[in-house]
């Protein structure tokens, strides 16, 4: 077995590292976004299907690893804090590979009274930034809807399409087993193997998913009259770097979500998870109309490096602790 008991990343990618989490910085200080901390443990986590959390014990109390820092930053938003943001580490079990550590650096940030298309025009500025470093190159921004997308690349209208075909196609592409999934799980198999690896070059935004992924987005009509929820995702050369959302700030239908989500659980006998009523109880006090976004720090560095695993990207990955 190798000996790993030096970083994966090289001191020159180190520094580039500080300079990057130096950039942001000065970038938010420079438009009076409030750098706020956050507790990365608490007593409750998020019932996402697709996310699971590091358990652990406070004085025999239960707590988790915080997969983001979003529950806490929306409690300070409905406390009054305005436009904040938060960097640091986030946790999430299972999550390891070429572009996957359980504990990464996240970005997050959430700007008041802003709509999701506002804020995608600064996370392309922000990425820009940051992929360029001190190099004076061009780095182009395509932005373009997810129905676009499948247009392009697939050709036909991923939020009119048949649940059948889709779990046909997505059967097709991966397994046999495939062939009773959800709409939303057919949707990111497709999404993934179709549509991701051919994204053009530079940065991708891609706007307007699929209702079925709204998760923490509100939902609107997009220009056919179709439900699609104001989500967006930025890609880095086909790599997923962002997401974000026009919030949602409606407490009953973020309930309603949530105990979805829970019900969803029990079904496919995944951990259960108590929903977060602090969460919901700020909400009810009410978080004031906003977009957010989460940017993966690690997986921006590894673009900006033009390396193709996580671990050149760290100083210890979990591979090496």
């Amino acid at each position: 077995m190798m000996d790993k008991w030096q970083p994966g990343a090289s001191l020159d990618t180190l520094r580039r590292r500080a300079a990057m989490l130096s950039c942001v910085r000065e970038f938010f200080e420079q438009r009076s976004v409030l750098e706020v901390d956050v507790p990365v443990m608490g007593k409750a986590t998020v019932t996402d299907l697709n996310i699971d959390s590091i358990v652990t014990s406070v004085v025999g109390e239960l707590g988790y690893l915080q997969t983001s820092p979003e529950y806490f930053m929306k409690r300070l938003l409905a406390s009054g804090s305005g436009d904040i943001y938060f960097m640091g580490k986030a946790f999430r079990e299972g999550e390891i590979g070429i572009k996957h550590n359980p504990e990464f650096t996240m970005l997050e940030w959430y700007r008041c009274g802003w709509d999701d298309h506002q804020l995608m025009a600064e996370v392309a500025e922000l990425i820009r930034l940051l992929l360029r470093g001190e190099k004076d190159i061009s780095i182009d921004v395509n932005k373009l809807s997810y129905s676009d997308c499948f247009f392009d690349h697939l050709g036909f209208d991923p939020h009119g399409a048949d649940l059948r075909a889709l779990q046909l196609l997505a059967a097709k592409l991966a397994s046999d087993s495939w062939i009773d999934e959800t709409r939303a799980n057919c949707l990111d198999l497709i999404f993934s193997s179709q549509v991701e690896p051919y994204l053009a070059g530079g940065i991708t935004i891609i706007y307007d998913y699929p209702e079925c992924q709204a998760a923490l987005a509100q939902i609107s009509s997009n220009r056919a009259g179709q439900n699609v929820s104001r989500r967006f995702e930025a890609f880095v050369n086909g790599v997923e770097i962002a997401n974000g959302y026009l919030e949602l700030i409606d407490a009953g239908e973020q309930a309603v979500r949530l105990e979805r989500d829970s019900k969803a659980r029990e079904r496919l006998k995944k951990p259960a998870v108590d929903i977060d009523q602090k969460f919901l109880a700020a909400l009810n006090s009410g978080v004031p109309a906003c977009a957010g976004v989460a940017i993966g720090l690690d997986r921006l560095l590894m673009g900006a490096l033009g390396v193709d695993s996580i671990d050149q990207a760290l100083a210890f990955s979990w591979l090496r602790c």
